[in-house]
């Protein structure tokens, strides 16, 4: 590889860690205040297809990104109503969501554009600007600069405290006067927003259209990204970083095997550097101590 292919690789992975690096940071900001989504996959799959539909639909991007923001938001009061207010589990209902999502979404290119594979492209896409001959999103400095305000929300803000006191420990943040419910609802649904717009993101303005099942694990990507971080927003955005450029690696030396057999392999190398960040970092770790769990007052 020369280093100017090499440069073309780093940009083509920025693009690629704008949907890891919107999701994880999102579910950074839902796991601190205890509750865990594993249906991201099933949340960017729903976003990116509401917001193919609306960009066609009405001929404007902006329409497509604010439905799949919607749609995100809509994702995560459901979930926030199971996990919180139902005290359900999780993990199911989050398994669910993404079983759902991908059916859903399957059916949903079938009963509006008549096949069950891909969208038309989208009648409006989002302006870029040219890196090196690369479309560069504007997402991409737009990323970095959600990363900071989550990472000021979170950190720097009443707000932020009163997440991880909820997220640490409910029954002491209840004494204080904190809503552990409402301030896990505000979370899970403000997280999951950010998840559809990463959806929105990934289907009108990287690839131009929806394609079935196109988030291709990119959901459970950034789950390892947070566990990665050790819940930091600011780490999720690196590790969001690495795991895009691996996903530029292997888009990079697929396109050049072509469709040979010998490609294949390359296509696994965001997934083994996931493996490998999440196993090299677990044993820094600290989650949130009442991540997952239902709180009851007493």
């Amino acid at each position: 590889m020369t280093p100017l292919e090499a440069a073309i690789v780093g940009v083509l992975g920025l693009n690629a860690m704008v949907t890891i690096a919107l999701t994880a940071m999102g579910e950074v900001i839902a796991e601190r205040s205890g509750v865990v989504n594993i249906g991201l996959e099933g949340i960017l799959l729903a976003s990116a297809w509401l917001a193919v539909y609306a960009d066609i639909a009405t001929g404007s991007w902006l329409a497509g990104y604010l439905a799949g923001l919607a749609m995100g938001a809509a994702l995560g009061l459901m979930h926030a109503a199971i996990a919180v207010y139902a005290r359900g589990d999780q993990i199911i209902a989050g398994v669910g969501l993404n079983l759902a999502a991908a059916g859903g979404t399957t059916l949903g290119i079938r009963a509006v554009w008549g096949n069950y594979g891909q969208s038309p492209p989208v009648a409006s896409r989002p302006p870029a600007f040219d890196v090196l001959g690369v479309r560069v999103s504007y997402m991409v400095p737009l990323t970095f600069l959600v990363a900071i305000l989550a990472w000021w929300l979170l950190e720097r803000t009443e707000w932020g405290l009163r997440v991880k006191a909820v997220g640490d420990d409910p029954r002491s943040a209840d004494a204080l006067g904190i809503s552990v419910e409402r301030t896990r609802l505000a979370a899970t649904v403000l997280g999951a927003a950010l998840a559809g717009v990463a959806g929105a993101y990934m289907s009108i303005d990287y690839l131009g259209s929806f394609v079935k099942l196109m988030s291709a694990g990119r959901g459970f990507i950034a789950l390892a990204a947070v566990a990665f971080s050790g819940w930091d927003v600011l780490g999720a955005l690196l590790g969001s970083i690495v795991f895009g450029l691996g996903d530029a690696l292997s888009t990079y030396y697929t396109t050049i095997r072509g469709s040979s057999a010998a490609a294949y392999p390359y296509r696994t190398i965001p997934y083994i550097l996931t493996l490998l960040a999440v196993s090299a970092t677990a044993w820094r770790a600290r989650m949130p101590r009442a991540l997952g769990r239902p709180y009851k007052r007493e």
